[in-house]
């Protein structure tokens, strides 16, 4: 049988809790031939706006969806799902949240049906050891996710699931978290963390939101600092970004926007290659830079 009809006759396959259980479905992906192996990325996300405007950064989320291998899932770690503990959304059809205030009309309405998958987040909460994972039935896809998979993916056709961020853990604990979930780009699942690593609304200049590329001087210093830490591997300062001076502070008041960089770069091997995409500053105080690790 070629590899195509098979994996065709696996989506056909009735994967259900009356059919197989979720240590049958482990024990049945685990035999599964490999996929081609999944890049990881982390996306600046910036404004909610990005879902239903055409800019250089949603033209580069659209480029990406189409070069990229195409998912069988998509797993988003979002800077907008804060929780105590770690949980997954396991439901079968995620609900769109509109998590935000004060945007047109048009932007609440807008949809993304895409479906979950309760089989995959089981698989998740298994591989991961470190900590109880929470198989979440309430949350959905929040705007971290959706506003970038609607450009990247706006058919909906990829099921999408969230993982939360224990917001009282250090960036060690979400590094060490992450690393559990490697297998997955072996199986088809791109993992995609959501958020922005220079964040700080409230310094954003307003009147220069439309001005190409503008940052304040503490911004462009930490940003800059960001990207030679990755480039150089040096996980362990970014992981102690409190102590990479004042500039940094600015850039990461609070870290809510900054873990799901961490998620990303513990996915990293030493034979995946690094670039940066959407390299730019935006508004003084925010920075849509982003990074891909591994693919093309």
């Amino acid at each position: 049988m070629k590899r195509s009809d098979f994996l065709k006759t696996l989506s056909l396959l009735p994967l259900t809790a009356n059919s197989m259980n979720i240590a049958e479905f482990n024990s049945f992906t685990a035999n599964l031939p490999l996929t081609q192996r999944m890049p990881v990325l982390f996306v600046g996300h910036g404004s909610p706006m990005n879902a239903i405007e055409t800019n250089g950064f949603t033209k580069t989320w659209e480029d990406l969806g189409k070069r990229l291998p195409t998912p069988k899932a998509v797993l988003v770690v979002s800077a907008h799902w804060l929780t105590r503990g770690t949980h997954v959304t396991a439901m079968e059809a995620p609900k769109k949240i509109n998590d935000f205030g004060g945007f047109p009309r048009a932007l609440s309405e807008s949809t993304y049906p895409a479906k979950g998958n309760p089989q995959l987040a089981g698989e998740i909460k298994d591989i991961i050891k470190s900590t109880n994972v929470g198989l979440d039935h309430d949350w959905g896809l929040d705007h971290g996710a959706w506003s970038v998979l609607k450009q990247m993916y706006p058919d909906a056709n990829i099921p999408v699931l969230q993982l939360s961020i224990d917001y009282y853990k250090p960036a060690s604990y979400h590094y060490d978290l992450a690393k559990q979930l490697s297998a997955l780009r072996d199986k088809g699942v791109l993992i995609l963390g959501s958020g922005n690593m220079v964040h700080n609304l409230r310094m954003v200049a307003f009147d220069k939101m439309n001005e190409p590329n503008f940052g304040f001087d503490w911004a462009k210093e930490a940003n800059g600092l960001f990207k030679k830490y990755i480039s150089d591997g040096n996980h362990q300062a970014l992981f102690d970004y409190e102590k990479l001076g004042e500039a940094v502070k600015l850039a990461v008041p609070t870290p809510d926007h900054y873990y799901p960089l961490i998620y990303t770069l513990a996915l990293q091997d030493k034979k995946d290659n690094l670039s940066f995409f959407n390299d730019q500053l935006q508004a003084g105080s925010l920075s849509m830079t982003s990074v891909m690790i591994g693919g093309v």
